[in-house]
């Protein structure tokens, strides 16, 4: 398939109507990014007021829909960064974080957050934990979706492990906080407990209580490696906002990875996503550099290695990028260029020479190429540009 102006090359199996059918979406789907709280949460991370201003620039200008800007009851920092991004004027909706606890959504109040997710939990797990029973949750969720929507604030109520909650008690719990007036409603897969059918599955059940009108979220977490798969799914049965984080940072495994998610979504089912994927490379760098992790190399959209290529059998392709690539460099924004190294070939060093403006012989192309080879053996690794321009300048000297 080559669907979008010569930039995706996936299966056509992905556009048989029994496929791509099942998404009948015609509205793309908008993302709720929560990196600067629940991605905040990733172990050793810290970000300040600046750092969060910065990166809520960052998605601004990829298109992101809603930006979550923090929990300020619990932390100052939160409160000033709040303040930082109101004063910037985004383009995105700043949404707070709020437990369903008075005090957590006053603080909102005093700092003039007009929408905020309010969250509880529903699982007989958490409520255990907690210490609270379901009539007390149910209580506490109603007196603080009224109390917020008095004072102006939209809620999407938030129902903390959410899929591991016994149905019909969260259908209770779901349509209670929309009677106390939450205007749209979140689907949690607090632990990423979730299988992408379970996740279909609870999803239309949820469409289903709540009716038409209502906007449903999907927030996941990763932990078996189907963060977006569950996403996918879950705008399959209905949702039409993703909740996750640049890089997929958050707890444990981390949270679903709205880059990833976006991609997907665009390439495999031609879903409109709002969302600008040239960007998203751009955006997880700032991202990286604030929180000071790095990425695997191979990491889909944004690994280091995506259009790099050392193996000689692939460099001889590189000319029809989609004889080795599912979807364009150009689209994420991205460059493709030959890497050179152990496992080089013939086109790999021609490809490189070309590449640099360094002539280089057809008789000489065999004796760089093992040059190559024997000192990415020894170094371990690939070679610079400028230890290519040395071999080559020592083996095929210009004439």
């Amino acid at each position: 398939m080559d669907g979008k102006g010569g930039k995706i090359w996936v299966s056509e199996l992905n556009a048989r109507p029994e496929i791509r059918g099942r998404f009948r979406r015609s509205q793309p789907v908008h993302f709720y990014d929560t990196t600067l709280r629940d991605g905040e949460q990733t172990v050793g991370i810290v970000l300040s007021p600046q750092q969060k201003l910065e990166i809520a620039r960052q998605l601004d200008q990829l298109g992101i829909s809603r930006i979550e800007a923090g929990f300020p009851r619990v932390s100052p920092d939160d409160a000033e960064a709040i303040r930082l991004m109101t004063a910037a004027h985004l383009r995105a909706e700043l949404w707070g974080f709020s437990r369903a606890v008075r005090a957590d959504l006053e603080e909102l109040v005093r700092l003039g957050v007009r929408a905020s997710v309010v969250e509880a939990p529903t699982s007989d797990i958490k409520l255990r934990a907690y210490g609270i029973s379901r009539d007390e949750v149910l209580r506490r969720i109603r007196e603080a979706v009224t109390f917020a929507r008095q004072n102006g604030i939209r809620v999407a109520y938030f129902a903390v492990d959410g899929t591991r909650t016994e149905l019909e008690f969260l259908k209770t719990v779901y349509l209670s906080a929309l009677e106390a007036g939450a205007a749209e409603i979140v689907v949690v897969d607090t632990i990423g407990a979730c299988g992408p059918e379970a996740a279909e599955f609870l999803t239309a059940e949820v469409c289903c209580w709540v009716g038409p009108d209502i906007p449903v979220h999907w927030h996941g977490h990763n932990d078996f490696g189907l963060g977006t798969a569950a996403a996918i799914a879950a705008v399959r049965a209905g949702a039409s906002w993703v909740q996750g984080t640049i890089n997929g940072m958050g707890e444990r495994a981390g949270n679903a990875d709205i880059g990833e998610i976006a991609l997907a979504l665009r390439c495999l089912y031609d879903v409109p996503v709002a969302l600008d994927l040239s960007k998203v490379r751009q955006v997880s760098e700032v991202v990286c550099r604030a929180a000071g992790y790095e990425l695997e190399a191979w990491k889909p959209l944004v690994g280091e290695n995506l259009f790099m290529r050392e193996s000689g059998a692939v460099a001889s392709q590189f000319h029809i990028p989609e004889a080795i690539e599912p979807y364009s460099a150009e689209l994420v924004g991205a460059d493709r260029r030959v890497v050179l190294g152990k496992k080089s070939g013939l086109d790999s060093i021609e490809i490189k020479a070309g590449e640099l403006g360094l002539p280089l012989p057809a008789e000489a192309r065999a004796s760089v190429l093992a040059e190559v080879k024997k000192r990415a053996i020894a170094k371990g690794g690939l070679l610079s540009d400028e230890e290519f321009r040395e071999i080559v300048g020592s083996l095929a000297p210009a004439r």
